[in-house]
């Protein structure tokens, strides 16, 4: 039997999932009325976490925060079988997911921070990437119970906040590729497309095929041989910002990035591949 413990859109998606692979499956959540359907679905809903506990052999946290995670593990602590696994799905900070590991760990319970990049319909299909970190041998132990909830289980090192951090550092290329598309969007009105007009080019051009190797010039140093030069990056990006000006469209995102060009090709790194832009400046 496994509890869930929040249910959300995550939370409630991982449950149903559980439900249809037959795993007997207890449900709680703060506002009681958002695991209601659940138990239409099978699931016994409890309205206190702590009875939702009891007796559970996996115990799935899927919460907001590291507050409410801190207060669902100090209310649950006192029902936990010695055997659980408490793992916990929410994306919290570093430091929060390093001490609750200690912390438990000194008082005897099993607690493995297991951040996801999964939308309700991935934990729906058992789709998506679930990231571990810490004990390698805890690692291998989980991963025949974690498997059937994830496309993929990825152990990413020993360092127990390395799978939270590696979860916001993902998180935030998510919001730069946002920021950058709504840029993109006010680019084409400036010239009198429709935003919608860019997902055809999608069909030729893949931006997140780029990835990879820019992270990889960028992160180990290698700025010579440029495949963009920043110079003409700098071109490309006062061609767009002309248009918009010319239209009286504001760009958000696109004023932040030339200003970092400018100070790099200030610093004399105008002939340089635009990944020179992850090296670090002293501040002007």
């Amino acid at each position: 039997m496994i509890t869930v413990l929040g249910t959300g859109l995550l939370g409630s998606a991982f449950a149903r999932a559980a439900l249809k692979r037959g795993d007997a499956v207890n449900a709680w959540n703060r506002t009681l009325d958002r695991a209601a359907p659940l138990g239409k679905e099978g699931a016994r809903i409890f309205p206190d976490a702590a009875d939702a506990v009891r007796g559970a052999r996996r115990i799935h946290l899927v919460l907001s925060d590291d507050a409410a995670v801190e207060a669902v593990v100090k209310n649950i602590l006192p029902a936990i079988e010695k055997d659980s696994l408490l793992i916990d799905h929410t994306t919290t900070s570093v430091e929060g997911a390093v001490s609750r590991t200690e912390k438990l760990a000194a008082i005897g319970v099993f607690y493995q921070h297991a951040p996801v990049f999964m939308s309700p319909q991935n934990a729906l299909d058992a789709a998506g990437v679930m990231l571990l970190s810490g004990d390698k041998n805890r690692f291998a132990a989980l991963s025949p119970l974690l498997s059937a909830m994830t496309g993929k289980l990825a152990w990413l090192g020993p360092e127990p906040g390395r799978a939270a951090a590696m979860k916001l550092a993902g998180n935030l290329m998510l919001m730069a590729i946002t920021a950058g598309l709504a840029d993109a969007g006010r680019f084409l009105k400036s010239e009198d497309l429709s935003p919608a007009d860019f997902l055809p080019l999608l069909e030729h051009f893949n931006p997140g095929a780029s990835v990879a190797p820019r992270a990889t010039r960028m992160f180990t140093g290698s700025f010579e041989n440029p495949s963009w030069q920043l110079d003409t990056s700098r071109k490309d990006a006062r061609l767009i910002e002309t248009s918009c000006k010319r239209a009286n469209i504001q760009l958000r995102t696109l004023p932040a990035i030339a200003t970092e060009m400018d100070r790099y090709i200030k610093n004399g790194m105008a002939a340089k591949d635009w990944t020179v832009m992850g090296h670090e400046l002293p501040e002007l």
